[in-house]
């Protein structure tokens, strides 16, 4: 068992704690948070100490767990790698790619792990997939939120897409080409509803949308590759696989398990699959696989570098929400 603290009790902060105190690899030994209300919440409901001096709590644990407003997450994070120990922290993983880069320079100086948390690789919906071959060509994804006051220190491109933006750059696995973007503030100061698409170097396309002034919630991906379209819901926690097949594959099913159809290319028979998406609480299982790539000295599964590429695309779909803003109110 190794000994964590938790920096920030707000909101998410709590369910960190909660999930922290259920798993049977961490001891908790208190957190940190300078807001007295969230602070005397977290004692009360579940009675672990508050330190009110940083220094004091990062020296008597192991590992950090950074659940803080996206401003604070280079300071506290740096503070903690200096000293020596391991660091979970929430995406997005700083606030400016600058950060991002002095944070994985101090990472490899100190030797210590570093996991960033985009939950969504841990989804029943993205675990259920795990055994199939995924090379998608086209992306879709669609992240809808009704409007919250909290979070809106950053843009809806860091608070909500940069979660889609994770999952797409760990898919594809090839450099951005291109990026094209378009978003608007509604009800904040930085933008509440977004679209971006990007070109990779390989010649798969995403298209990327997020909104957190939606009426409804939603939280789906689809993507296409040759003989292959997959549904993800995240929301739903299920997945959806339809794959093709030519009358001759060697590796057709019975046919009393498919559709068939005719083409141009000939007959073709469809099936449709329903992987088992196992019930699992996917912000503990983070947790605990953080634990494992510490106790294990293994890569953790989003690695910085995986947090920093997020963030660079991020900002690069930001400054192009910038640019076409100028040009429209140019013109």
């Amino acid at each position: 068992m190794l000994k964590i603290a938790l920096l920030g009790a707000g909101h998410l902060g709590k369910i960190h704690l909660k999930c922290l105190l259920a798993t049977s690899c961490w001891e908790v030994v208190g957190f940190y948070d300078p807001d007295d209300r969230n602070a005397a919440a977290a004692e009360t409901q579940y009675g672990v100490k508050r330190f009110k001096r940083l220094a004091q709590l990062i020296e008597a644990v192991d590992a950090v767990d950074i659940v803080t407003p996206t401003p604070a997450h280079y300071r506290m994070a740096a503070q903690a790698i200096r000293a020596g120990k391991h660091v979970f922290i929430e995406k997005p993983v700083t606030q400016t790619v600058a950060e991002g880069k002095r944070l994985l320079a101090l990472a490899e100086q100190f030797n210590v792990k570093v996991q960033v948390g985009h939950v969504e690789r841990f989804n029943p919906a993205f675990l259920a997939l795990k055994n199939t071959t995924l090379r998608p060509m086209f992306i879709e994804a669609h992240r809808l939120a009704a409007f919250q006051p909290r979070g809106t220190e950053v843009s809806v491109v860091l608070d909500l897409m940069i979660h889609d933006l994770d999952l797409v750059l760990h898919l594809v696995g090839a450099p951005v080409k291109k990026v094209s973007a378009s978003g608007v503030a509604v009800l904040s100061h930085t933008p509440d509803i977004a679209n971006a698409r990007l070109e990779f170097a390989n010649g798969a396309v995403a298209n990327l949308t997020a909104s957190r002034i939606s009426m409804k919630q939603m939280r789906k991906m689809r993507l296409f590759q040759p003989d292959h379209y997959l549904s993800l819901d995240f929301l739903d926690k299920n997945a959806q696989i339809v794959r093709l097949f030519a009358q001759d594959a060697p590796d057709l099913p019975p046919t009393d398990q498919l559709m068939e159809f005719d083409t141009q290319a000939g007959k073709k028979w469809l099936q449709l699959q329903m992987p088992e998406a196992a019930p699992v609480n996917a912000i503990q299982m983070e947790l605990e696989s953080f634990y494992e790539a510490i106790a294990t000295d293994a890569q953790p599964v989003v690695t910085l570098q995986d947090g920093l590429n997020a963030l660079t695309v991020a900002h690069r779909i930001l400054k192009e929400i910038e640019r076409s803003l100028l040009m429209h109110a140019a013109g």
